[in-house]
């Protein structure tokens, strides 16, 4: 499969490896210094792109991508207030779209979790919160899988409308508190506290593989597949 990366930090190098070492080949490494050379590939040069960029870039890569005919797998956030264009431009195109706030089975089995305990906790009197832990390079607070997290919390209990970033003490939100720490590839602890006693859960990645390989699995799974697409939809196939 020839793969096109969007995005070669540290994240788009780790997927570069984890690809070629499953007998992918990658046709173009896009970052902001050399952006014009996606412009010299044709539509028959590649099978699917992969994007983990930045905020700013993510919007006109995809777009960019879907008008080409290229399936894409993004996994870049703090984009999303366009994402219904997104999808409606994938719908126009007969394109096809895969984004995750997370690419980590590990995550993704933790979403589920995290909405079960949420249910359970419906008519407790256990005030939800959040904590987000990652590298000081990412841009974007709270995290995407936070906001993940928190929405699934949500949609569960029947006391919260919203998410905010604490420090904020208005009642019916989740509170989410963002640390920007080190290297550190993404931790997330989901907490429900009473006067008695604290329940905790949490997600810590040892290093960017796990999501890295989810995303490499998405864009194997993508190609030949029209619409838009999610971790549940590959989950659901996987099982």
């Amino acid at each position: 499969m020839r793969i096109l990366l969007l995005g070669y930090g540290k994240m788009g190098k780790t997927i570069e490896q984890i690809a070629l070492d499953r007998g992918h080949s990658v046709v173009g490494k896009i970052d902001v210094q050399n952006r014009a050379d996606m412009d010299q590939l044709k539509s028959a040069d590649v099978d699917v792109a992969i994007e983990f960029s930045s905020p700013e870039a993510a919007y006109d890569n995809i777009t960019y991508c879907l008008k080409k005919g290229w399936p894409i797998v993004s996994g870049t956030t703090g984009w999303l207030e366009h994402r219904t264009e997104i999808e409606n431009l994938c719908k126009e195109q007969s394109g096809a779209f895969f984004y995750a706030s997370n690419y980590s089975i590990g995550v993704n089995l933790f979403f589920r979790l995290s909405r079960q305990l949420a249910r359970l906790m419906n008519g407790q009197e256990y005030q939800a919160s959040m904590t987000e832990i990652h590298h000081i390079h990412k841009l974007d607070a709270p995290s995407g899988t936070a906001i993940t997290l928190a929405e699934g919390i949500i949609e569960e209990r029947e006391d919260l409308t919203g998410w905010k970033l604490a420090p904020d003490d208005e009642e019916g939100f989740v509170q989410i508190l963002a640390k920007r720490e080190g290297e550190v590839p993404g931790t997330h602890v989901v907490r429900y506290e009473s006067e008695v006693d604290t329940i905790e859960i949490s997600h810590t990645a040892h290093s960017r593989k796990g999501f890295a390989l989810g995303a490499v699995v998405s864009a194997e799974w993508l190609p030949g597949r029209y619409g838009v697409f999610g971790m549940n939809d590959l989950l659901k196939n996987l099982d």
